[in-house]
């Protein structure tokens, strides 16, 4: 089962209220705390409000090149979920850990914060670095320009596991994603009138049926991957605002869409496509009312995560975990960002199932984070070899 020290550790990370709206600088204090105590000096990226702020810590020559155990520290909300525990106070039962973020993703911090004596004891050879984040679960925001610093550095890392749920199997691939809101500004009035009106809601509804018939083409003709779940790219309209009666034309409508793609196909490619016929529908709406149109606006983009299974890390994560098998998951994650902006080799791995995530009385299983504490001293002991 998982140390006392873990435990003791996933209590007081669950106790700070980080919800992504939320600052996290309590947490981060808390933590920095913790490490100065042990004579671990921290760097912080805060954001540009000073309310939130990245942590990075390094334990070993930080000379040589290393591997950093990345997470984040926000998590998503819980208003509207009915939890039958208090969410921000661990509660431990039957095995289980419950609370707000125990699963994504502070199980895997705290288990990094309880083994830091045991990196400090061993002879390092080369560095551990911690890497922990803010607002990952809005867009991986914060992690941006932790990276940009970790860019600039004459030692890169040999390697990153970023600690997301997976239940320990090791992930050598996640989709892209892309999010859009599109805002369709039309004249309203009188139903009655409706002929003399441009209907934003009628005309923002073309685009759902354009994603829509974008997602039955990934799932009919496009590429597969047998190694995700969903081995296709998909699309997926998740909010759609308009109207207030019935007896008044909208003038407004406002829709959020995203794109997963694996890698087979060109998340640029489709992005475009829906603007265009954005764009086609916009021209319409003004060719009735020069006042009308429709607006785009690139909410978020994550990049994808594509390693080849022979990588050194991932054959060093195999070994960790102690099993010769690999995964690709549709969900986001940081990974994607080690690769693309600081050429981090990276992979995903860490306690618990992505399942428990995001919902009421999520939780974490004492024997999961345990096998984390068997990977990570094994990582250590790698480092000291």
């Amino acid at each position: 089962m998982a140390s006392d020290a873990t435990i003791e550790h996933l209590g007081h990370l669950i106790g700070f209220d980080t919800t992504s709206r939320n600052s996290n600088l309590a947490l981060i204090d808390h933590v920095e705390a913790y490490l100065d105590g042990h004579g671990v000096a921290c760097e912080r990226t805060p954001d540009e409000t000073g309310t939130k702020a990245n942590l990075f810590a390094t334990i070993g020559p930080a000379d040589k090149a290393g591997y950093v155990l990345s997470g984040h520290t926000d998590v998503v909300p819980v208003d509207g979920q009915n939890w039958t525990t208090d969410p921000f106070a661990m509660e431990r039962k039957d095995g289980l850990l419950y609370g707000r973020g125990a699963c994504d993703m502070k199980g895997f911090i705290a288990v990094c914060l309880a083994l830091v004596p045991e990196m400090l004891a061993a002879d390092l050879k080369v560095p551990l670095h911690l890497a922990f984040s803010y607002d990952e679960e809005v867009g991986c925001v914060g992690v941006r320009d932790l990276l940009k610093e970790l860019a600039k550095r004459p030692v890169r890392p040999a390697g990153c596991i970023v600690g997301e749920p997976t239940s320990m199997q090791v992930v050598i691939g996640h989709k892209a994603k892309r999010t859009f809101r599109f805002c369709a500004h039309g004249l309203g009035g009188h139903s009655s009138r409706a002929p003399e009106c441009v209907n934003a809601l009628e005309y923002a509804a073309r685009i759902v049926t354009a994603t829509t018939g974008i997602a039955e083409r990934f799932a009919t003709t496009g590429p597969r991957d047998g190694l995700y779940d969903v081995p296709y790219s998909t699309a997926h309209v998740g909010v759609f605002n308009a109207g207030s009666t019935v007896n008044v034309v909208p003038a407004e409508a406002t829709l959020d869409l995203e794109f997963r793609t694996i890698a087979e196909d060109d998340l640029d490619a489709v992005s475009e496509e829906i603007r265009e016929i954005a764009e086609s529908i916009g021209r319409e709406m003004k060719g009735r009312d020069a006042r009308a149109g429709i607006t785009c606006e690139q909410v978020s983009e994550i990049p994808g995560l594509e390693i080849a299974a022979e990588t050194g890390i991932v054959t060093l994560a195999k070994r960790l975990a102690g099993r010769n098998d690999h995964a690709k998951v549709a969900y986001g994650t940081e990974a994607g960002l080690f690769v693309a902006t600081a050429g981090i080799p990276t992979i995903v791995c860490g306690p618990g199932s992505i399942g428990e995530a995001h919902k009421p009385d999520e939780f974490v299983s004492e024997d999961q984070l345990a096998r984390c504490e068997d990977f990570v001293r094994k990582l250590i002991a790698h480092c000291a070899a």
